[in-house]
């Protein structure tokens, strides 16, 4: 057994090998070390000192979680064969290899959320360059795959955009090539990367497994062009993975959809962070983030299609206004809205139910939710019919929902499959109740009533016994070593009939049995046998049906999915006094009393104090100041959220909006450092900086908060005002700058595009009172010491501040009483004011008395500055 297992072994690996040896998945020498380690468990030896651990086979579910969950591969290596009919070494073969990626087990994966896994192909200019500028800028080819709901698509993807695809995706496994050719000098953090040989990426090889795969003569019909020629060579190398660790098919992938970049709003990983769209900021915070706010969905696939859609909003405006219409349609019927929504509920996974079927791993109430869903079908049909009629304000009828009306298969002949052959109330497991209905299966009817009747005269049989051998305590029972036997106490063994033949002795009774009932036992026996194996033949054959109309099962779980995002949103408009907004293809945008969607509704109703904004060709930066805690941050979120929502087809918390399509939204908000990188805050905040610099476009929404201020203050005034030129000059995209800089308010001076504007505060006394509202105008004043003192700060070391921060504003100084420092460079002199130290004449002229000096003096004086300027050059 262990050379068979060393066998196995050498074959996989890098994988820990699940070794079925009786009821125990067994693990040996560096498997069982590594498995005793994670998931907690004995670490034995065997005789000859092989290190053992082993998990029972019934429990197993939850130790290959804890495994795969950890990063690693499990290789299942099952007996394939009975053990009572082996001869010899019973035959074992690897079944199915779990990986972070590749996972069909129910209730592995968050039912609200893709479990992709990534293939990657990298041209092959960069070779061997890694961080080389070539290699950080050329194409990817790029295959994704959710294996749990057959999800295949192909994207094409250059420079920067493959860690803003990797982002979007959070890919649980990437798969990538292990050679030199295409290197990748930083992916992002993954469960598990894992490299495959540089000949299973190419190209020519990745069609042809796409064409035998689908049945298809040419992929033109998919929509392949010439420039994805790098995503069919990573999706060829996935494919071949995915065979492998899936020995028994793929056959729920649905056919590959190609993503093109161009036609969805570019949102990378740090706008994502910092606008918090599916993650929160804070680990473990609930609530905080845009898709917790606007989730309004009923159903697994309506889940997912969501946040799909706010990880990549649409760019056309065309397309947006379709799926606005949808919305609309089902904010404005509320009634029939309600009916929609009440069909969908209930219905359960059916992409990954389907998945499972067709991959042959069903358990009878997994199929069972499958039926009762189908079920639903005709109501949602319906519904949607009702709400496909309703009409937009123009009289126009909403395409999408028309669209799905005829799209969506109810299904009949599966639904009238399912419920004829599956029992009402179905076992977790086959053999644990029955599975199969009654009247579905003549040959199933009489073995069961062969059994039936067995039972029963067995169970008459007692008393009969007991009045022929007139023994009253004479009962009949059974167990699985003995099978039915007659037992009898030792009071009355004299009274025991000739034809009772002794089974079992024990200590206070004798059991018997008779020819009768060993006839009958043998009768009822082997109904149960045979009833076990008619019912998984045809537990198997409903599965198998389900199995082959899985595409039609995904297409109809697709048109359920959108149903329920598009009332899901309207859902959430309703309840949040959404505005629809205007999109256009213009560059202006403009956002009347716009307001915060996850603040507001964490605040007590009426109490968020909404903003205009608006950009516009003649106003498109707009520099924000304002003190700290009057809500800049939030003003800029608000309106970064505010077109995400917009351009994923939702209606935008606002009194109105009109949206000029923006194709990257680009968010530099807040302060982070990398440790683990080597990065410090300033460090981090200049690379996201950067980024931005690189990759908007005249079409982007760029959103900055503070930048510069992780190092000095020249510095950072410096390069703040640099920043803000560039955008202005070079790049002509809206910016919203907040900032304490109070020196960039010269720029609208210079910029011809720039604005300042401020947000208000209301002094009182020694304390202010935070307004929340933007206004046009800068202010010179950052109410720092207000803010501390709000924030409890002691008294006195807020009256220190005040006396600190009037030596510094009068003396120009960086700490009282310390010699003035350096005068800074001719350059930042023009930009930024008066140096810190004064001209000695100027101290002279501040202290002339105008009003007692005469003519003649005052000449006087102007003649000796003359001269003394003179003498210094």
């Amino acid at each position: 057994m262990l050379k068979h297992w060393r066998e196995v072994k050498a074959q996989h690996r890098d994988t820990i090998l699940f070794y079925r040896v009786g009821d125990f998945y067994e693990m040996f020498h560096e498997d069982a070390e590594l498995a005793a380690k994670i998931l907690d468990i004995a670490l034995t030896s065997r005789g000859d000192g092989v290190p053992l651990a082993g998990v029972p086979v019934k429990a197993a579910t939850e130790y290959l979680r804890q495994l795969v969950e950890a990063g690693h591969r499990v290789a299942i290596c099952e007996q394939v064969e009975d053990p009572k009919a082996a001869r010899g070494l019973v035959r074992r073969e690897v079944v199915e290899t779990l990986t972070p990626g590749a996972l069909l087990q129910e209730g592995w994966v968050a039912g609200a959320r893709n479990n992709w896994i990534v293939g990657l192909r990298r041209e092959s200019g960069g070779a061997g360059k890694r961080g080389s500028s070539e290699a950080a800028t050329g194409k990817t080819g790029l295959a994704a795959i959710d294996l749990s709901t057959g999800e295949f698509i192909l994207e094409t993807v250059s420079g920067d955009a493959l860690v803003e695809a990797l982002g979007r995706l959070s890919a649980a496994e990437i798969v990538t090539p292990s050679g030199s050719t295409s290197p990748f000098p930083s992916l992002p953090a993954c469960p598990l990367v894992t490299p495959r040989d540089d000949w299973e990426f190419d190209p020519e090889l990745g069609r042809d497994d796409l064409c035998r795969r689908f049945g298809l003569a040419s992929l033109d019909g998919l929509g392949v062009g010439p420039d994805d020629t790098l995503a069919l060579g990573a999706a060829g190398a996935l494919l071949r993975y995915l065979s492998e660790l899936q020995p028994g098919g793929l056959s729920h992938l649905a056919r590959p959809t190609i993503r093109r970049l161009e036609s969805f709003l570019w949102l990378d990983e740090m706008t994502c962070r910092n606008l918090e769209l599916v993650e929160p900021l804070r680990a473990g915070a609930r609530g905080c983030t845009l898709l917790e706010t606007i989730d309004g969905t009923v159903t697994p696939m309506g889940a997912r299609l969501l946040r799909q859609w706010v990880l990549s909003p649409l760019r056309d405006p065309e397309a947006i206004s379709a799926r606005l219409d949808a919305v609309d349609v089902a904010t404005r019927d509320g009634r029939g809205r309600a009916r929609l929504r009440e069909a969908l509920d209930g219905i359960r996974d059916l992409e990954r139910l389907a998945g499972r079927a067709a991959a042959g791993r069903s358990n009878p109430r997994e199929l069972g939710a499958l039926r009762d869903s189908f079920q639903r079908l005709p109501d949602v049909a319906g519904a949607l019919s009702a709400l496909a009629s309703s009409s937009l304000p123009q009289g126009n009828r909403s395409e999408l929902l028309v669209a799905a009306a005829d799209e969506l298969d109810l299904l009949a002949d599966l639904t009238t499959e399912l419920v004829a052959g599956l029992a009402d109330r179905l076992p977790a497991t086959l053999g644990e109740g029955e599975v199969i209905r009654s009247g579905y299966d003549s040959e199933l009817d009489e073995l069961r009533s062969l059994r039936d009747g067995g039972r029963q005269y067995i169970a008459s049989l007692q008393q009969r016994e007991r009045q022929r051998t007139g023994i009253p305590s004479l009962k009949v029972g059974f167990n699985k070593v003995f099978g039915y036997y007659l037992e009898i106490t030792n009071t009355h063994l004299a009274r025991v009939p000739a034809d009772y033949e002794r089974r079992q002795t024990l200590a206070t009774a004798e059991r018997y049995v008779t020819p009768e009932l060993k006839e009958y036992e043998a009768r009822v026996l082997g109904a149960e046998e045979r009833i076990a194996e008619r019912e998984s033949e045809l537990f198997g054959a409903l599965r198998a049906a389900v199995g082959h109309a899985v595409g039609r099962i995904q297409q109809s779980a697709k048109v359920l999915a959108r149903l329920d995002g598009w009332t899901g949103l309207a859902e959430c408009a309703v309840a949040g006094r959404y505005v629809r907004p205007v999109m256009t293809g213009e560059f202006e945008l403009v956002l009347r009393q716009c307001r915060h969607p996850v603040i507001e509704r964490m605040m007590p109703r009426e109490t968020f104090i909404p903003n205009d904004a608006r950009f516009t060709e003649a106003e498109r930066v707009l520099l924000v100041t304002g003190p700290n805690m009057a809500g800049k941050s939030t003003i800029l979120r608000q309106i970064g959220l505010c077109v995400v929502l917009a351009q994923l087809g939702s209606f935008v918390p606002a009194d109105a909006a009109t949206i000029g399509t923006i194709d990257r939204l680009f968010t530099r908000v807040g302060a982070s450092d990398n440790l683990a990188g080597g990065q410090s805050t300033f460090m981090v905040e200049m690379s996201e900086t950067s980024a931005i610099l690189h990759n908007a476009t005249t079409r982007s929404l760029v959103l900055l908060d503070e930048i510069g201020r992780g190092t000095s203050t020249y510095d950072g005034v410096a390069i703040a005002w640099a920043v803000t030129e560039h955008l202005h000059d070079n790049v002509g995209c809206k910016t919203m700058f907040a900032t304490h800089y109070h020196e960039l308010m010269q720029l609208p001076e210079r910029l011809q595009h720039a604005r300042n504007y401020n947000v208000a505060v209301r002094e009182s006394g020694d304390t202010i009172v935070f307004l929340h509202r933007l206004e046009p105008g800068g202010t010179d004043r950052s109410y720092g010491i207000h803010v501390g003192q709000l924030a409890g700060l002691p008294a006195q070391v807020v009256a220190r501040a005040r006396q600190v921060l009037g030596t510094l504003e009068g003396e120009h100084r960086v700490v009282p009483g310390a010699p003035p420092p350096l005068s800074p460079d001719p350059g930042q002199l023009a930009l930024f004011g008066e140096p810190p130290r004064l001209d000695p004449m100027v101290e002279e002229l501040k202290l002339l008395d105008l009003d007692t000096l005469t003519p003649l003096d005052a000449l006087n004086r102007l003649a000796d500055f003359k001269r003394r300027v003179k003498d210094r050059k």
